[in-house]
Order: structure tokens, then C-alpha cells, then sequence
């Protein structure tokens, strides 16, 4: 049997536990990244949601009202961004109710909801799931910082080299 999953937004106290966790994991993820995220939601620029299971932090998503990714910008798209899931906590649906969760709140603003998956073997789950859930590209190829890529460009593959995708939500 497994544990009920709780979301929620962040609250100023998961700052220091987030960054706890993933640093426990071996993962840089620093303390001033997360109080930057609860700081713009306070502004009511990015919607950080929380994951709990059996009372211990599991996962977050955060939701970029105004996308930096310019087609979904231009259209009003929010975004959802930095999206993780402990490594211990994996496999246990947690992922699957952040998205829930973001849905939903995307769905009062706008029908379409964005995101972005990396593209080498590291996002390979992420990207299974976001097709599960009927994620399809957004049709404009890869996205490498600032620029679509063509046919013959070579770069350093590393999480900024992006395939932008779009659900339906309402």
C-alpha cells in the first residue's frame, strides 16, 4: 500500500529542507535558488508546488506564469519548469500529482499548458511520462540557449537543450 501523496504551495520553511534533500542526493540545487522561487510566487510570478508523502518532502514543480521560451510568452503559455522528484520517492505517482496539481491551477488561467524536456537520457522517464499525459511538440525542433537548432549545428548536450511541448488542459 503506498502513502497518501499531500500537495501544496511552498511556504518560506520548505526552503531550507528542499535544498537539504537534494543536496543530500549529491544534487546542487542551493538554498538561494529556493528562496528566489518562494520570493517570485509571492509576487505571483511562479506557482511552487510541494510534494509530501508520509509527512517527508518528496518533490516540487514550479509554474512560470510568463514563460521566457517566446513562442509560449507570446501566447500567454505558463510553463512549467524545474520539476523533481527525489530519487528515493521515484516510481510512487508523486510526479504524477504535481502535474495534477499544476494542471489544474494552469487550467484557470489559460487552456494550454508548456513545458520543456532535456534530451539526453537523464529526462528519459520525464519524457515517457509527459507523452502519457498527452504532451505533444510544440512543432519548432529543439531549443538551444536563445535559438532553434538546424540541421549540421553541434553543441555540448547539457539541460538547456530543450524539446518545448503543449497539452490541452481545459
Amino acid at each position: 500500500m503506498s502513502a497518501e501523496i499531500a500537495i501544496r504551495e511552498m511556504t518560506a520553511g520548505d526552503c531550507p529542507i528542499i535544498a537539504a534533500a537534494f543536496a543530500a542526493q549529491g544534487w546542487d540545487k542551493p538554498l538561494a535558488q529556493y528562496q528566489r522561487y518562494y520570493q517570485e510566487s509571492l509576487d505571483g510570478r511562479r506557482l511552487v508546488l510541494v510534494a509530501e508523502t508520509a509527512g517527508q518532502f518528496a518533490g516540487y514543480l514550479t509554474v512560470l506564469w510568463e514563460s521566457h521560451y517566446p513562442p509560449f510568452r507570446e501566447v500567454s503559455i505558463p510553463e512549467i519548469v524545474d520539476f523533481n522528484v527525489l530519487i528515493k520517492f521515484r516510481r510512487r505517482k508523486i510526479g504524477t500529482a504535481l502535474l495534477d496539481a499544476a494542471e489544474q491551477r494552469i487550467a484557470l488561467r489559460s487552456a494550454i499548458a508548456g513545458l520543456g524536456v532535456g534530451l539526453y537520457i537523464g529526462y528519459g522517464p520525464a519524457q515517457a511520462l509527459y507523452v502519457r499525459r498527452g504532451y505533444v511538440p510544440d512543432g519548432r525542433g529543439v531549443y538551444y540557449h536563445g535559438e532553434w537548432l538546424d540541421y549540421g549545428k553541434q553543441l555540448k548536450i547539457d539541460d538547456d537543450l530543450c524539446l518545448y511541448l503543449t497539452r490541452q488542459v481545459r
